[in-house]
């Protein structure tokens, strides 16, 4: 039976939901969430009674970093679908996971099969370009750089991405590994600050690397790189548009 009342613990899940079709059934979100629906904590830290007060038949998390809160909620007698996507194919499945999960199966192909649509046209769109070095900073004290499926979203993108291998746990790097790798262009996209990164927080720093030279830092959204959701396709696209400007169909 097709759930109901939904509680969505990352904001990954509830813009997958809403992609789906099936945001009139969520019943609670985080504070994370831009939804209509009532709040019941943050992502890492939900407060476990607001979530059984809202009375959910299914309650989703996302991430490895939620696998407590995954347990707890078990433990508490909830029904938990967990995903833990760690590159953009994983990204891409879980959308037809938490589709079938919600009862709406067809919705969760349908999305699977535009988003790598969206996938294979950026690709073609790059293919036999120059491929610039990239550096993606998803925080800047320390300077951090993106792991997951960012390396991979680089790669459709038409870029090169030295410093995480797709799948990996984004990690602090130090100035040497980044002028070392000598990138042309560096995306900021800070976790929790939305469009609102200062790119002063690298064109301040004194690290001798192409990208600042040519004045080619470029502010993202968090979610358009950091949110294992369609977002990520926006990024995608965005980021292509950023390193080949002339890449038209």
């Amino acid at each position: 039976m097709a759930p109901n009342r939904v509680v969505s613990l990352a904001p990954s899940a509830t813009e997958i939901l809403r992609a789906l079709g099936a945001s009139d059934r969520l019943a609670g979100v985080t504070h994370h969430c831009p939804a209509d629906a009532p709040a019941v904590g943050g992502w890492l830290n939900p407060d476990f009674e607001a979530v059984e007060a809202r009375d959910p038949d299914l309650v989703l998390t996302v991430d490895p970093l939620q696998a407590d809160v995954r347990d707890e909620l078990r433990e508490r007698g909830h029904r938990v679908v967990h995903v833990e996507p760690g590159t953009l194919d994983e990204v891409v499945e879980s959308f037809g996971a938490l589709g079938r999960a919600v009862g709406k199966p067809r919705a969760g192909r349908d999305l699977v099969r535009r988003a790598r649509n969206r996938i294979r046209r950026v690709r073609r769109l790059v293919a036999g370009r120059d491929r610039p070095v990239v550096y993606c900073e998803e925080w800047s004290d320390p300077p951090t750089a993106a792991g997951n499926w960012v390396p991979d979203a680089v790669e459709v993108a038409g870029g090169r991405y030295p410093f995480r291998a797709p799948g990996e746990r984004s990690r602090e790097v130090g100035r040497g590994t980044v002028e070392d790798a000598e990138p042309e262009h560096v995306f900021l996209h800070v976790c929790g600050r939305g469009e609102r990164s200062d790119p002063r927080a690298v064109t301040e720093r004194d690290w001798e690397i192409p990208a600042l030279e040519r004045d080619a830092v470029h502010v993202l959204d968090d979610s358009a790189l950091n949110q294992p959701s369609p977002r990520l396709l926006d990024g995608i696209e965005t980021m292509a548009a950023t390193l080949h400007p002339d890449a038209t169909e």
